[in-house]
């Protein structure tokens, strides 16, 4: 794929309890090539494996892409395109001077996703409310979320 190819990223995470065991999973698709990724942890919370799901699927793309990413998470959605860049301005601080919770894995986040586009891309990693089942031209894809099945 060359740095102006396209992909999409569908992404969830679930758990068990909060915290408890967890899974997350992911659907990458390149044109007519899929790709599923997933994985899990035995005490982990929610909002972790809706992070880990993108962050695995961002690591495994090879090449410079143009990427969408859609996730059913609005914790996801909301800290890379509205809460990441305070943070950072604080120092990685919420508005109320806490530290910001999971704040290395926004920190991969964020890297994996400047490492996949270009600063005047950037604005192309739009997340959007997706639930993990995806239909697309009529036919139901799950993704596979190892969920509260670490492994």
């Amino acid at each position: 794929m060359s740095e102006s190819g396209s992909v999409d990223i569908y992404t969830d995470g679930a758990c068990s309890g909060n915290p408890g065991p967890g899974g997350w999973g992911a659907l990458i698709q390149t044109g007519e090539a899929r790709i599923e990724l997933h994985g899990g942890e035995a005490h982990t919370t929610n909002n972790r494996m809706e992070l880990t799901a993108v962050i695995r699927a961002l690591e495994s793309l090879a090449e410079r892409s143009t990427v969408e990413v859609y996730t059913d998470s609005q914790y996801v959605q909301k800290g890379i395109t509205e809460w990441l860049p305070n943070w950072k301005r604080r120092g990685w601080k919420t508005a109320d001077k806490q530290p910001v919770k999971n704040a290395e894995l926004w920190q991969q986040l964020e890297a994996r996703a400047n490492g996949q586009t270009s600063q005047a891309v950037r604005a192309l990693i739009a997340l959007r409310p997706q639930h993990a089942r995806v239909l697309e031209d009529g036919i139901e894809y799950e993704i596979p979320v190892a969920a509260v099945q670490p492994g």
